[in-house]
């Protein structure tokens, strides 16, 4: 069943109205009256509805079930990401869509090699790349990503969730599954990882002292790009995501 995303403002009365280019999209599907789909309002609700309409700027839908999406986790968890170069936040946005992530910030710190120019063009396309990809999986929420100034920002978006574990490749760390096995009533979760330089050792000593469990992600150290995604699917495995 064809799933599309509309805005809340456009769910009314027992009806829907598509317009724009997914108003294209079931054009080009050749899709008719009669015939149902999926829409959600990027929160994590799901509308099940039936085509009564299709027109050349908009189709219209008939409302017949209205269910929670059984494609979000149950753990609400958001990625935090020092920021990486070039495409590998592209890639990152992608991927942690797919496995499930609910929101992904980026943040500078010490070690950072990006530079955080022309941030609101890149804040816009990461959003679309977001968008294409909770469309292209099946999420019933759409991420949402922000760009975050320096890292105690970071730590204090962290603070907010219930488990919060900072990912650190030296010391004294504890392992993902048992930081995950010590808090099995979380519902909000953070995973906080370097950028491309990694995490400097007041970084790491300061998550620790706000809360954060810092922990190892086995004997390899992982580039930027793929420790988000490495947590992130071992974290959803644990937590019975996956």
């Amino acid at each position: 069943m064809a799933k599309f995303f509309v805005a809340a403002t456009n769910l009314a009365g027992g009806r829907a109205v598509i317009r724009g280019r997914d108003a294209e999209h079931i054009k080009v599907l050749r899709m008719r009256p009669g015939e149902e789909i999926i829409l959600s309002d990027g929160e994590g609700t799901d509308y099940i509805g039936q085509i009564v309409r299709v027109g050349d700027q908009e189709s219209e839908v008939e409302i017949l079930e209205t269910r929670s999406s059984a494609s979000e986790p149950s753990v609400r968890t958001i990625v935090l990401a020092g920021l990486p170069k070039g495409e590998r936040a592209d890639f990152l946005v992608q991927k942690c869509t797919e496995l499930g992530a609910a929101d992904v910030y980026f943040f500078s710190c010490t070690r950072c090699v990006a530079k955080a120019n022309n941030m609101d063009k890149k804040l816009e396309r990461w959003r679309r790349i977001a968008l294409e990809a909770a469309m292209q999986s099946g999420r019933g929420a759409i991420p949402k990503v922000y760009y975050l100034e320096d890292f105690g920002a970071a730590l204090n978006v962290a603070v907010k969730c219930d488990l919060r574990l900072f990912l650190y490749e030296t010391g004294d760390r504890v392992t993902m599954k048992e930081a995950i096995e010590a808090k099995p009533e979380a519902k909000t979760a953070a995973l906080i990882t370097g950028p491309e330089g990694g995490f400097e050792p007041f970084e790491a000593e300061l998550a620790r002292q706000v809360g954060c469990d810092v922990c190892a992600m086995g004997p390899r150290i992982l580039r930027c790009e793929t420790a988000p995604m490495a947590a992130l699917t071992a974290f959803m495995y644990a937590t019975d995501n996956l």
